[in-house]
């Protein structure tokens, strides 16, 4: 089984820089999408063969998440445990035979961190959630969770510290989550190896590689033993993001 996932930063905008040709190029088995930044009815496109589950913020034109999937879930829930943070359409659950399958867009912490204890909250709510989860089957969490664990998740770690996505509050509620039961994918394939999933706009950033690692697939710690492997495709453009993607069972 193939899985994507991909913050477009627009979908409009994504589907004229070539998104189309890679979502067929992949051939995905389930493609998750976060910031569509659109409403559905706004969609002049569709994919064949997938079912398709949005979840649109409230306000037009800002966050939002999407799953197309070739498998049809058991259920779909909307929001953490189906209400939290349902307003910004931030989380996807789709619940499978084997597997629960989460997409989730985490709240930026803003510049001077004005957002700081409302991600703490987030998290807190959302890790509980996984948890609740994982205790009825293995979980699948995937999308621009909006932090570098570790210093080698970005080029300049020293000049970014207390930055959002780089706080000590931010890497910490991170390690938590793993320490629960779950796994980051990447890094644990590859602890050495140095690949961002996304660059600022400004200063050429992409341009020579100053990035940040901030876009993951998580797994329930019993699933590992599935995972084929984990992927970062960072030579994919269409957003300041690039896809990642998994193999797995």
């Amino acid at each position: 089984m193939k899985i994507v996932s991909w913050n477009v930063n627009g979908l409009r905008a994504a589907m004229k820089k070539g998104f189309a040709e890679f979502f067929n190029e992949m051939n995905a088995d389930i493609f998750a999408i976060q910031e569509t930044k659109m409403q559905e009815e706004q969609k002049t496109w569709s994919f064949d063969g997938y079912d398709e589950y949005w979840n649109c913020a409230d306000k037009k034109g800002y966050s939002g998440t999407l799953i197309y999937s070739r498998i049809k879930p058991l259920k779909v829930i909307y929001g953490i445990d189906g209400f939290g943070y349902n307003y910004e359409g931030r989380v996807i659950t789709l619940e499978f035979d084997n597997f629960y399958f989460v997409t989730c867009y985490v709240p930026n912490s803003k510049r001077e961190l004005l957002r700081l204890d409302d991600r703490m909250n987030f998290e807190d709510q959302m890790r509980k959630y996984l948890l609740d989860l994982d205790q009825l089957k293995p979980v699948i969490y995937t999308g621009d969770l909006n932090v570098a664990h570790q210093e080698i998740d970005l080029k300049n770690p020293s000049s970014n510290h207390r930055n959002p996505g780089f706080t000590d509050e931010e890497r910490n509620k991170f390690s938590k989550l793993l320490e629960s039961g779950f796994v980051d994918t990447f890094r644990a394939l590859y602890p050495n190896k140095v690949q961002y999933t996304w660059w600022s706009y400004m200063f050429q950033s992409r341009q020579k590689n100053i990035g940040w690692r901030i876009d993951y697939f998580v797994l329930s710690k019993r699933l590992m033993n599935t995972l084929k492997d984990s992927y970062v495709h960072d030579q994919t453009h269409g957003s300041d993001h690039c896809p990642i993607s998994i193999d797995i069972f």
